[in-house]
This record gives structure tokens, sequence and C-alpha cells, in this order.
């Protein structure tokens, strides 16, 4: 029998919708099996429906994180990564570490990723995981689904690897045996038959995600990778110019931009989301947007490796799908959506501003609208949702799952707020959460997740810190 809630008189929902419907007017949420099936104000209690007081609290949709690497939750902070750009990072922190992931290291960091995202009102992850070799002895893909299934959140598993070894890899140290084109796209129809999931209110999923495409897979596999993923009815994801590095690479060797490069091997549409598109030419951008190719938006990683800043409100406004992703806690040195956006929300008003200019040669201040709250969230719920596939997720309204975040804004850091809707994200800082649900059972209670032991799994942590220094 699944569990039937009444959430009453919350102080402020925020739907996930863009415009009008992102603010709902009333108060009260009623679930069952899964769903929302009413809201209103002053709903009344029906028999064996649990009811949760919402006093004080707000209510937003669970967040949707479209790209992350749950593996990296253990190589927070390394110091010989920790002031270098893209390039090197990556020869410093996940090529040198990737080696010491086994069964038991992989399943303890996809739990501490998970755990992080739902304390931060996270409730579906896209998991951009590309630790795959030929010989494997233990199946990454079914550890990463059973920790987010044991956890109660819904999760999409972005199938990486690589077929031919990046420039990056050559040294002995950091190279990793690559797979066949067959061996990888066998192993994505297996993995997608156990735990691809199609219609509404769906669990898991699965895409087709070649690391970053331009250096993981020759150009001759790059279409039929693309049409291999369109029969199977999965969707294509890829790290995409993330620093100026890829823009050189394909200059040198396509003698192309790294998006017309897409364009040109079928990995452009709407079943294409990329992450980070931090340098994009003005006519990248119109290919993205006439595609509808969408953005995984990650400006804290992005930042932390001197990347840049994505022109995510550009794309949004040109009709390009955008979503929020925290990227890997290697380049971020945590999983938290509400920092996430937050920093996302100050990043592009930062930037307008910078781009002000004095009159009579520009307009004057401006730039304090470049990014809303409401445009924040919607990105981080509804379209995030949208671009991975979930259908009947992502926002709140009667009919669609119940995933959501009961926000209790009862600390000094939310006293004096005139808008508290707003409070969790102009705010900054986690705000605690009272309770978790996703498809309509509580997931987070307290700031705790169900059945989890938090003071164990950081003793857990902290002995693979150990072991993996020792490697």
């Amino acid at each position: 029998m699944m569990n039937r809630y009444l959430i009453r008189n919350a102080t402020a929902i925020m739907t996930g919708q863009s415009g009008d419907n992102a603010r709902s007017p009333v108060s009260d949420i009623r679930i069952e099996n899964g769903v929302i099936t009413e809201m209103g104000t002053g709903l009344r209690p029906a028999p064996a429906e649990q009811q949760l007081d919402a006093d004080g609290c707000v209510i937003y949709p669970g967040f949707v994180n479209t790209h992350h690497h749950l593996f990296q939750s253990l190589l927070k902070g390394i110091p010989s990564g920790i002031h270098l750009t893209l390039s090197p990072w990556l020869q410093a922190v996940p090529f040198s570490y990737r080696r010491g992931f086994d069964e038991k290291r992989l399943r303890i960091a996809a739990r501490i990723g998970l755990v992080e995202l739902m304390r931060s009102g996270c409730t579906t992850v896209a998991d951009h995981h590309y630790l795959f070799q030929p010989g494997q002895d233990f199946d990454a893909a079914a550890i990463l689904f059973e920790e987010a299934r044991t956890l109660g959140m819904r999760f999409m598993l972005l199938r990486g690897g690589a077929t031919v070894t990046r420039k990056l890899e050559e040294h002995e140290r950091l190279q990793q045996a690559t797979e066949t084109l067959d061996q990888m796209l066998a192993s994505v129809q297996a993995t997608a038959s156990h735990f691809h999931q199609n219609g509404p209110l769906a669990m898991s999923k699965v895409a087709v995600a070649p690391t970053s495409v331009h250096v993981s897979l020759p150009t001759q596999e790059l279409k039929e990778v693309a049409r291999a993923a369109r029969s199977m009815g999965l969707r294509l994801h890829s790290h995409m110019s993330e620093s100026v590095a890829y823009i050189e690479h394909c200059r040198e060797r396509f003698d192309c931009l790294p998006i017309e490069y897409l364009a040109r091997n079928e990995w452009l549409g709407p079943d294409v989301w990329l992450a980070h598109l931090v340098h994009l030419s003005p006519a990248e951008i119109r290919m993205l947007s006439e595609t509808r190719t969408g953005l995984a938006h990650c400006p804290q990683s992005n930042a932390r490796l001197a990347d840049g800043i994505a022109p995510a409100t550009m794309l949004a406004r040109m009709g390009a799908p955008v979503g929020m992703g925290v990227d890997g806690a290697a380049s971020n040195e945590a999983a938290d959506m509400i920092s996430e956006l937050h920093f996302a929300w100050l990043l592009h008003r930062a930037q307008a501003g910078t781009l002000a200019r004095a009159r009579p040669e520009g307009h004057g201040e401006e730039g304090g609208d470049a990014t809303t709250v409401e445009q924040i969230i919607h990105w981080a719920s509804q379209s995030g949702a949208q671009m991975l596939g979930f259908d009947g997720v992502g926002h709140l309204a009667p009919g669609m799952a119940a995933d959501l975040a009961v926000y209790a804004l009862d600390d000094p850091r939310y006293f004096g707020l005139h808008d508290l809707a707003i409070g969790p994200i102009v705010s900054g800082g986690r705000p605690p959460i009272k309770w978790l649900l996703c498809n309509g059972k509580i997931i987070l209670e307290n700031d705790k997740p169900m059945g989890l032991d938090l003071r164990l799994l950081g003793l857990q942590a902290k002995n693979e810190v150990q072991a993996l220094l020792a490697l």
C-alpha cells in the first residue's frame, strides 16, 4: 500500500514551472500513489492520510541534477589539483586515481554523493560514469542503480567510456584500457534492457554518453553511436566546449569548431544535452538553439577550474533547454544543488554588470534581472527533467510525481526575509529539510536519510581516502 500524505500550511510553494505559474497561490498538497492529486488551501484530511505540518516552511520541487560524477565523491580537494585548469587537473586527479575504484570504493563514493544531493533537495540524479573497461570484474552500472534505489532516488546512468586513448592519457601511469565500439554498444544495450524505463514516473533511465565525444571516439564512430542510441530509444550526452582546449583540438584535427563537429556527425538535437558549453561562438549558440540541444549548466565547477561562464541565459532566451548540474565533487568539492543554484543566480547578474557600459557609450547600470530565482528553480527542476526525458516529473501540479522538498526556514539566516519563498536560493547556505519526498515516499526526514547511518558513512569515507592516498 502506497503512503498517502497531506502537506498543510506551507508559507510558500515554488512549482518549478516558468512564467506566471512559477509560484503557487495555495498552501496544501495532497499525495497518493506517488502522485500529487490535489493542491489547495484548507484541504481537509482524508481517512488513512498522514498529515505533515509545513507551517513556516517553503516547498520546492525536487531538484534534477543533469550532470554528475559520483565516483569523485572521494576525490575532493586533492592538493595536487586544487590550482589547475581542466587539462592538467584531469591528469592530476580523476585520471590518476580512477584505477583505485573497485566495487567497494565505487559503492561508498556513490552513497556519499547521493546523500549529499538529497540533503540539498535533489531527487533525480544523472550520473556520467566513465570508468568502464574490458574485463572489469564488477558491474559499475548495477552498483550505481542499486545505491540510488536503496535511497529512494530517481537515477539516470549516463553511460560514458571511450574506444580510443586520448592525448592526456598517453603517460603509462594514466592509461586505462579502452573498449571496442562493439563492446561499448553491447554493454549499453544490456544495461538499458535491465534498467531503462519509459513512460511517466520512471525511476531509472540510461543514456549513451561517450566521455568527451570529440576525443573519446574516432570520427567514423560518432554517427554509428548516435544512430545506435536512437535505435534503442536512448538519449545522448557528453562533455563539450568546457575549456578553450576543445576549440584548439577541433580546429587542429577537424578544421571546425566543436559544435560544428557535432552537427556534422548527428550529435545535435532535442534528445542530446551537453555538459558545460562554456566557450561558444555566436554561430554555435544559434545551432544549439535551433536544434534544441540542451545544456547541463555546471557553474561552480566551471569557476573552480577557470573554464569561464557558460552563456546559459542567452541559450535559454534563444530556446535551448537549460538544466543544472553540480559536476563531480573533485572539481566542486561538494555535491550541493542549493549552493549551485545560489551561485548561478549571482554569477549571471555579475557577468551582466561587468558587461554594462556607462552612458552615453552604453545604457548605464543594468543586469539586476539577468537571472531570477524562479528561472533558476525552473532550470533545476522542470527544464532538467524534460531534458533527461523523465515524463511526469519535475514540477509541482496535480498529476505530477510527488518529488518535493519541504525546507524549514527557522535559522537566523532567514530571519528578516520579506519573501520567504526565495530564501533557499538567495540566502545561501543549506536550509534544513523537514521532509524530502521522491515518488510520494519520504526519503529524508529532518535532514537524515531513512535507514542510513551518516556517522558510519563518514568513517568509511575517511578510511577510503587513506587507502587512496596509499596507492
